[in-house]
């Protein structure tokens, strides 16, 4: 299989994986407000559960202390006897087997027992020789903390998936006009201007930024297509006058053979400079198809090719392998023009005089048996001006081949092939049909 390298070129449709801008506020946002809620939801409970111990101790001292106050009053003493509350009064000498051992040994103060699952909250007294023990079971301010817990938790979501919607709705405000301006950079025209009313500040000044720096690209695009225009139609003069004086001299009968050579060798080099003052022209210009037609594919590239075996005085066959009614809407200048750089090149590194052009799928395969491409080559073959050491020419056909694939929405990649040799892949894409 043959290792393709894409070209170096980035495609609009591509785009770098990162972060989002909008995600990163939400999730920033919602977490330090949920943060925020909880601590404070946490310093309310735990203030609350002091309160309730406290409330705890205050029912405690005020019950045990209104029950002592009645024994000593009446003789026929009553002590509390309810589920949540119990008071035993240990006389001396008295039998204790009614009081649990556990209670019983507890000394003066207020006690916090686990009893069966229960939590018990104890108040132990001495009043003379009697000693007082209350007990009292908490479960109900449990109950009314926990259902607090449960409220203030519900809250905390409740209040963080408010806010994350509210968050959400303000981020896309924000965002949006980043969003507009990437759109805008991306669908730039030469008359659209990025600042635009309405804008923030912040996204206005980096606008007005992108606005100063699209005009200055401008003026200095302009000022470099100007100056290669006017290189190129200054050279054509006097290379026309060369040319004409080196035919002249090419048909002088007297001639000596060596001078005939070297005349047409005058043309020749002539051509190339004219080739070559046609490319950098060719690249100067934003080129764009103007003429769209069903161009048969095998036909297009039967008529590029005699003209170059005849350019470069070459022995060398091309296989054409591909069905004769596949076709491509296209410009044909533009294609031959392609196909022309495509083959030229092919020929030029060619070393066993036989090029092949085959179909797969919908791409055009043009394959050579030289030397191949380097893996530094593979990376900037596509670059104006690049050539490997081997190479020889201008350099500029393989850029003109990529200044017109992105022209027309052609794919263009470059691989090794198999059994050696270079292999120059074009995409037709939805352009070509096939029979």
């Amino acid at each position: 299989m043959a290792s393709a390298i894409n070209s170096p070129s980035v495609k609009p449709t591509e785009r770098l994986k990162a972060p989002s801008l909008r995600q990163r506020i939400v999730l920033s946002g919602t977490l330090l407000l949920l943060l925020i809620v909880l601590a404070q939801s946490v310093a309310a409970w735990l203030t609350l559960d002091q309160m309730e111990e406290d409330l705890i101790d205050q029912i405690l001292d005020q019950q045990i202390e209104y029950s002592i106050e009645l024994s000593r009053r009446s003789v026929e003493f009553s002590p509390p006897n309810t589920p949540d509350m119990q008071l035993y009064r240990i006389a001396p000498g008295a039998n204790t087997a009614n009081v649990p051992a556990r209670l019983a040994a507890l000394p003066i103060g207020n006690h916090e027992i686990h009893d069966a699952g229960r939590e018990l909250h104890i108040a132990v007294r001495q009043d003379g020789d009697h000693r007082f023990i209350l007990t009292y079971d908490v479960e109900e301010h449990e109950t009314r903390l926990r259902t607090l817990g449960i409220g203030m938790l519900v809250s905390a979501i409740a209040l963080s998936a408010a806010f994350l919607v509210i968050i959400l709705f303000l981020s896309k405000q924000l965002t949006a006009h980043l969003a507009e301006l990437a759109r805008q950079v991306e669908h730039k025209t030469t008359t659209e201007q990025f600042a635009l009313p309405g804008m923030d500040r912040e996204i206005l000044a980096v606008a007005q930024a992108l606005d100063r720096y699209a005009e200055q690209h401008q003026r200095s695009l302009e000022r470099e297509r100007n100056f290669t225009a006017d290189i190129s139609h200054e050279l054509r003069t006097p290379l026309t006058s060369i040319r004409t004086d080196a035919e002249l001299l090419a048909t002088l009968p007297d001639l000596g053979t060596a001078a005939r050579q070297r005349a047409l060798g005058i043309i020749a080099t002539v051509d190339r400079v004219n080739r070559l003052t046609s490319s950098l022209l060719l690249l100067a210009r934003e080129i764009q198809p103007t003429l769209l037609e069903d161009v048969r594919l095998a036909q297009a590239l039967r008529e590029v090719w005699p003209p170059l075996l005849a350019q470069h005085g070459r022995n060398a066959t091309l296989a054409i392998r591909l069905p004769e009614a596949t076709v491509v809407r296209c410009d044909p200048a533009l294609l031959a023009l392609v196909l022309r750089n495509l083959l030229e090149n092919a020929l030029r590194h060619d070393a066993s005089g036989k090029l092949d052009c085959r179909l797969a799928g919908n791409r055009l395969i043009t394959s050579d048996h030289g030397p191949g491409f380097t893996a530094d080559e593979l990376l900037r073959l596509f670059e104006d001006g690049q050539r490997g050491k081997s190479l020889t020419g201008h350099g500029l056909g393989l850029a003109i081949v990529q200044h017109v694939c992105n022209a027309s929405g052609w794919g263009l990649t470059a691989a090794n092939g198999p059994d050696g040799g270079a292999e120059i892949h074009i995409d037709f894409g939805a352009t070509l049909t096939r029979p």
